[in-house]
């Protein structure tokens, strides 16, 4: 009797173990998905994030390397449209001047972006370094001459917008 009823007793202990395991187990598992979900949307919105800078940058970069005597008031306004801080002021400081200067030598420059990679970034700004080149037309070189431009530009976030803050010409 003794027997059967210790019987009784340790199979209800060995079960509630077996449930105790299983569900330490459960909240382990929930734990580890809940991190990797975080982890997955952390990677994700990095990416997005790292391909606005780099289109952004891509934009100035294109904008800032083609510019047309016929229409340099627009092409103008683009680059200043890109661009926030000092760079914008110093562009927009010397746009009467570049204006005459393009429009006396009839200058046409057709940017190409060949390759952009960002050399660091964070939610707030960033540092992008962009080959490219263009094709110059002008009075004195009416056949055109290539230009290739090795630029670093350094972009910040302003009003879920990433805008270009300096551009310096580099190796």
């Amino acid at each position: 009797m003794i027997r059967v009823l210790l019987t009784h007793v340790a199979r209800p202990l060995r079960h509630r173990g077996t449930v105790a395991v299983l569900g330490v187990l459960a909240v382990a598992l929930t734990a580890a998905s809940a991190w990797l979900g975080l982890r997955v949307y952390e990677r994700h919105e990095e990416d997005r994030r790292n391909q606005d800078i780099l289109a952004a940058a891509r934009q100035s970069a294109l904008n800032f390397t083609s510019l047309d005597h016929r229409h340099y008031a627009r092409d103008s306004e683009n680059v200043l449209n890109g661009a926030t801080g000092d760079f914008k002021k110093q562009f927009a400081a010397q746009t009467k001047q570049l204006t005459k200067i393009v429009a006396d030598n009839k200058s046409v420059s057709e940017g190409q972006v060949l390759d952009a990679g960002i050399a660091r970034a964070d939610d707030r700004s960033a540092r992008v370094l962009v080959v490219a080149d263009s094709k110059v037309t002008n009075v004195a070189a009416p056949e055109g001459t290539s230009r290739n431009y090795r630029l670093q530009l350094d972009l910040v976030r302003e009003d879920g917008r990433w805008l270009t803050s300096n551009v310096e010409f580099v190796g």
